[in-house]
């Protein structure tokens, strides 16, 4: 098992691990996002991965770090085996993203664990189906009022964007009556604010409070047409479902700064600019790699920008590439993470944006972002010109 230098553990921390944590692993830092983009940290985190297969070779590298156990995956066959094989041995709650979501939804399936997991999985396998709500006709009939705005302005930021997005969420999840209570989705933001910091931050108890009574007024409506009006206890996995479409609204507005369409669009903006960059697991039991054993404990990290955009490896890596999801991928290829721990609003999401995608196209055309494309994209900075297709507004 290769164990790497102190340099390099340094170097780990420093260019991956670090300003990872600084951009906002549970909401994005818009100032460390500008930053990130300037410096290009995510191209410098990229050659560190490379640095380590290169110098240690395909097996784990742990990292020397006291009181841890701690790998970094550097091959993608062991990438698709640490997916496949969780949650047992590869648990998906980890220390850090249990202290992280226990500040805004501490009932999550993501961060449950044996019986509990399992009832929580189905729960959300079944209410998060794309044919479960009218997905496009919401879309198209919120689109409607951004594209008017941008044929007016002549331009789409992202806080036009993200305002139209929240509109189009909170009626696919909560319905139409909650299409306006962004103070609903202000304070989810606040909670995950603070959970940026995980431990290092006391849980605002008061707001949280706040923030579920809210959420469970429009609980209770069980509107039709709404991802609400399934059966089963919603109100602890809510919070999440709502959390990921905020990630899923940023890989959509990334997919119009490259003239993307449809759901393959959706898929490559994610995974060219994946926004859960580290995907960890946390081993239960000893497990053997290489022919090494690694202990109890052990914490795997996974930095899926390395995999996804690696030009040694992926002749595509720089540029966009719908085709290649129409045939099997690389195991470390993971937008929605993979194996028994997939997404499990993948659909709903590729949907959505997919809709979304469209429903612009079909009226506007953008100026795209030049290839070979940019490791690091910040889409609050984006404004996409854009100008009229042949197609009115009806």
């Amino acid at each position: 098992m290769a164990i790497s230098s102190r340099l390099d553990t340094a170097r780990v921390l420093a260019t991956v691990l670090l300003p990872t944590l600084a951009k906002g692993v549970i909401v994005r830092r818009p100032g460390v996002m500008a930053l990130a983009e300037k410096t290009r940290s995510d191209s410098a985190a990229i050659d560190t991965l490379r640095h380590l297969r290169d110098r240690y070779g395909p097996e784990p590298v742990r990292l020397r770090i006291t009181g841890r156990s701690v790998a970094v995956l550097v091959d993608p066959a062991d990438v698709g085996r640490l997916l496949a094989e969780s949650p047992a041995p590869f648990s998906l709650a980890t220390r850090e993203k249990k202290s992280a979501l226990e500040h805004f939804q501490p009932h999550g399936v993501l961060i449950s664990e044996g019986e509990e997991r399992r009832r929580l999985r189905e729960l959300n396998e079944g209410a998060l189906r794309p044919e479960n709500v009218p997905v496009e006709a919401v879309v198209r009939d919120e689109a409607d009022l951004l594209i008017r705005h941008v044929m007016s302005t002549g331009e789409l930021t992202w806080d036009g964007f993200a305002q139209t997005w929240w509109r189009i969420v909170r009626r696919i999840v909560l319905g139409d009556g909650a299409r306006g209570d962004d103070q609903l989705v202000d304070d989810l933001k606040a909670l995950r604010q603070n959970a940026n910091w995980a431990f290092l931050h006391p849980k605002r108890r008061g707001l949280r409070d706040r923030f579920q009574h809210r959420l469970d007024e429009h609980l209770r409506r069980r509107e039709d047409g709404s991802l609400a009006a399934q059966p089963g206890d919603l109100s602890g996995q809510v919070p999440h479902w709502l959390f990921a479409f905020d990630s899923a609204g940023i890989v959509t507005m990334r997919a119009l700064a490259i003239g993307a369409r449809g759901t393959r669009g959706v898929l490559e903006s994610a995974r060219l600019w994946p926004t859960t960059p580290v995907i960890l697991r946390e081993s239960t039991e000893p497990t053997r790699w290489h022919g090494t054993w690694l202990p109890k404990n052990t914490e795997f990290i996974v930095f899926s920008p390395f995999f996804h955009r690696d030009p040694e490896r992926l002749p595509y890596a720089d540029r966009y590439a719908p085709e290649i999801w129409d045939r099997p991928l690389d195991p470390a290829i993971v937008p929605f993470s993979g194996g028994p721990g997939v997404c499990p609003g993948r659909d709903l999401v590729l949907a959505t944006g997919g809709a979304m995608l469209d429903a612009l196209g079909e009226h506007l055309s953008f100026r795209v972002v030049d290839a070979p494309l940019p490791r690091t994209l910040n889409h609050f900075s984006l404004r996409l010109q854009a100008t009229r297709t042949g197609t009115r507004v009806s």
